[in-house]
């Protein structure tokens, strides 16, 4: 009996001395047996996503036309790019500090004059599989023949007010289709939205005047009242299209110099800043 009583103390002994450490006080450290979750340091590239870039100076093989050259990442793993004409977009990687892409497509507008081999140019730029080196606010990308400083969005082209600006619609919305068209440019609607809450401007023909309340992403409108000049058809068609938007709440969202106002039905108006 007494051999067995000893053979437990032993054990109790030694599940002790596994869970921890005494000191010279007598004290017991207790030494924990799990192990630290590693977290991931972030890539650097994280930095770029979301992030829209303009070039500010271009060393070696200028670009056609002048550029700028306009450098996006809108989501990881993606890349949109301008040179002057046409916009290209597509998969990209950057890893090793390399500027990886997949293969480019664009659109197909023509591109007159200077600008005509802008398009090439970009392409060929980054064929070519630049190192890119962010610092702040400006983006560093080094070809073999052509080194791009760029800067941040933020900085060449922050965001306008909405409250002060002169908004001129530029592009008609629908759930179907962004358009334009030459009665559009020609009448030029306008919108502003001063201190007091009171949006003034014109739909391309008659002038407007009436209530805009700002919420958080949303402004009310109206009513409005307008004033009553007869207007040629294709602009009378603008108007509608135009005040169909600025009435009740509609949902904004500003980019730099450009808005856009929506309605929950999907009709809604882009518009510039001036």
């Amino acid at each position: 009996m007494r051999t067995r009583l000893v053979a437990l103390v032993l054990l109790s002994a030694a599940a002790l001395s596994a869970c921890g450490n005494s000191s010279d006080d007598g004290s017991t450290t207790t030494v924990s047996t799990e192990t630290s979750a590693e977290v991931a340091p972030a890539s650097p590239a994280d930095a770029l996503w979301g992030r829209t870039f303009f070039s500010t100076d271009v060393s070696g093989t200028p670009i056609p036309g002048g550029g700028p050259l306009e450098v996006a990442f809108p989501q990881p793993g993606q890349i949109a790019m301008s040179a002057g004409c046409n916009r290209g977009v597509g998969s990209v990687e950057l890893a090793g500090g390399i500027v990886n892409t997949g293969p480019i497509a664009t659109t197909m507008m023509a591109c007159p004059g200077d600008i005509a081999g802008a398009d090439k140019w970009m392409t060929d730029f980054f064929a070519a599989r630049p190192t890119w080196k962010l610092d702040a606010e400006t983006l560093t990308l080094v070809s073999p023949e052509t080194t791009v400083s760029l800067t941040a969005k933020t900085v060449t082209s922050p965001d306008r007010p909405v409250i002060g600006t002169t908004w001129v619609v530029d592009t008609l919305i629908s759930p179907d289709a962004v358009s334009t068209s030459t009665a559009l440019e020609t009448s030029a609607p306008t919108l502003t939205i001063a201190e007091n809450g009171r949006a003034t401007g014109t739909t391309g023909c008659n002038r407007f005047n009436g209530p805009a309340q700002l919420g958080n992403g949303t402004i009310t409108f109206g009513p409005l009242v307008t004033t009553h000049l007869t207007c040629p058809t294709d602009v009378t068609e603008v108007e509608r299209a135009v005040l169909a938007v600025l009435d009740g709440e509609v949902t904004y969202a500003i980019d730099a110099d450009t808005m856009k106002l929506m309605r929950p039905d999907g009709l809604g108006l882009g518009l510039r800043g001036e």
